[in-house]
């Protein structure tokens, strides 16, 4: 079992990492968020075990930098001082899977390590919806109730956009930043790809989801 121990105590991190050796476990050592992001980029881990209180980024914000940017699938464990439940709520809020609260026994520690490894990656990482509607996005699937839907990476990204702010109205230059940052098309682009996305998402199915509020942007719908 290899697994990523974010901890900036050097020597808690040292006795927890020598232990987890003697139990036969490889583990590779971050002190920060930022080295934690960088290694998990690097390589795969069956567990990671993040410290909440850290200098820069706690515990909780890299959490969900790892489950909303990188979508990273690995089960994480909170290792930390802060025992309110209040906290407990946030970091299983944030992503995290288990919490272990300092002072703790190691045997203890690594049990919940072998049950996290046991249940192997979290399928829901990944994942965004709106009503029927589906969007994988470390395989780029769409789908709408249940059946895939085709689309080319332009539309995807529009949709997943679309998703992410539903019901909310997404101004046309707000989902044109989005898309294409500074370097805007030349050619009104955007509206070729909503109507394309319109015949592809809703033209198949009784209720439509895609609304084009005239003057303001997109939208895509609340449906009963």
């Amino acid at each position: 079992m290899r697994v990523l121990l974010v901890e900036d105590n050097h020597f808690l991190a040292g006795n927890i990492g020598d232990y987890l050796a003697l139990k036969g476990l490889s583990v590779d050592f971050a002190n920060n968020g930022k080295q934690c992001i960088s290694l998990v980029k690097q390589y795969s881990y069956d567990v990671i075990s993040i410290d909440v209180m850290m200098p820069g980024q706690d515990g909780f914000e890299v959490c969900r930098e790892l489950r909303e940017k990188l979508h990273i699938q690995t089960p994480i464990i909170f290792l930390t001082a802060k025992i309110e439940l209040e906290d407990k709520m946030i970091g299983f809020e944030s992503g995290g899977d288990d919490y272990l609260t300092k002072p703790f026994e190691l045997d203890e520690f690594l049990c919940r390590l072998k049950a996290l490894a046991s249940r192997g990656p979290r399928a829901d990482i990944g994942q965004i919806s709106y009503g029927d509607i589906v969007i994988e996005t470390n395989t780029q699937k769409v789908l709408r109730n249940n059946k895939e839907i085709k689309v080319n990476q332009m539309q995807f990204e529009i949709l997943k956009v679309l998703v992410q702010h539903a019901p909310n109205i997404v101004t046309r230059h707000d989902l044109e930043y989005e898309i294409w940052g500074d370097d805007l098309p030349d050619s009104d682009v955007l509206r070729t790809h909503i109507y394309r996305i319109r015949n592809l998402l809703d033209k198949p199915f009784d209720e439509q989801y895609l609304e084009t509020v005239h003057g303001k942007g997109f939208r895509l719908n609340k449906l009963s």
